[in-house]
């Protein structure tokens, strides 16, 4: 099914307000170009759409797609909303791993996640309740932005982003592989972001972020850090401090190290040395490869880094110990 919308009442409207009054960064007079919007009832339909309109914009809670269509950053021609898809907003478990439709909001996640504690974390810090019960972790795959909230708790957990095209074809990319670049990612024309997938770890893990205040802002620095018993590991994921989100790797071995040594993997009331936590957070902040910008400086983005990873390894060395249980 196909919706048009018209340009022409829009350019009306835009004329009537003046320059004060256009939202769209442009001249008061410029009649918008119009463009369509295409309305699948199922999964399988969009995906057939999809497969015969490869430019087609996926819209799901609007709320990247449609800053960037009120700038006038982007303008594109044919829109799908896939947010009434019911096959998209599901989550389930299964066999020890979790599988998160692309539709999910983060008020969902909040409500019905609550074990996934970095993920829910990560959930309430995205702008405002009505953001939050908009927004899709489909959406901040989608957008590929550093900043997206969710995605340093994905690669935290390892997850894999599953993407699906007309015929039933599916495929899995690591969240590494998908995510390519500032605002790029690995979809191809005619796929759709179906979801993401990842081994439910067993250990602590949290989410946190710096900000120009304390809500609805975007990060300036944001950190996961993820404990896993079974492998006794730390992972670590960084996000907007480099042109993706990353993974501190020397990080995490380092850190991983310095909680065998101490014992902590088989004692949970064990601790590590204050130096070892300094240095452990040290290597966090090189990991960083961030830049100067309106938000925040490279200089303060790794100081941000530092304070979060110490915080981090801090609280999930608390969350083990017997009083916490």
């Amino acid at each position: 099914m196909r919706a048009r919308i018209g340009a022409s009442a829009r350019g009306r409207a835009a004329k009537a307000r003046g320059p004060r009054g256009d939202l769209t960064g442009g001249a008061p007079d410029t009649d918008h170009q119009g463009m369509e919007v295409l309305l699948p009832r199922s999964l399988d339909e969009a995906l057939d759409l999809a497969a015969a309109s490869p430019e087609a914009v996926p819209v799901a809670g609007g709320t990247d797609v449609m800053v960037e269509l009120n700038m006038d950053h982007a303008r594109p021609e044919l829109l799908m909303d896939v947010s009434r898809l019911a096959e998209l907003a599901r989550w389930e478990r299964e066999d020890g791993h979790v599988f998160l439709g692309a539709g999910v909001t983060y008020t969902q996640i909040m409500r019905e996640l609550p074990e996934a504690t970095a993920l829910v974390q990560a959930s309430r810090s995205v702008g405002s309740p009505q953001i939050r019960n908009r927004g899709t972790v489909g959406g901040n795959l989608g957008t590929a932005s550093p900043a997206g909230d969710a995605l340093p708790v994905l690669a935290a957990l390892n997850a894999e982003v599953v993407l699906g095209a007309a015929g039933g074809r599916t495929r899995s990319l690591p969240w590494d592989v998908f995510l390519t670049g500032v605002k790029r990612n690995a979809r191809e024309p005619g796929e759709l972001i179906i979801g993401a997938r990842w081994r439910v770890p067993r250990g602590p893990g949290s989410f946190s972020k710096i900000g120009t205040r304390n809500a609805m802002v975007i990060s300036v620095a944001g950190l996961c850090l993820q404990l896993d018993e079974d492998e006794r590991s730390v992972r670590v994921a960084l996000g907007s401090v480099a042109p993706t989100v990353i993974r501190a790797t020397e990080a995490e071995a380092v850190g991983a190290s310095a909680l065998e040594r101490a014992g902590v993997w088989d004692e949970p009331a064990a601790t590590i040395a204050p130096e070892e936590l300094e240095a452990f957070a040290e290597l966090v902040a090189s990991a960083a490869r961030p830049i100067d910008d309106v938000r925040g400086t490279a200089t303060y983005r790794r100081h941000a880094c530092r304070v979060l990873a110490r915080r981090a390894l801090a609280w999930a060395l608390d969350d083990r110990r017997p009083e916490a249980a």
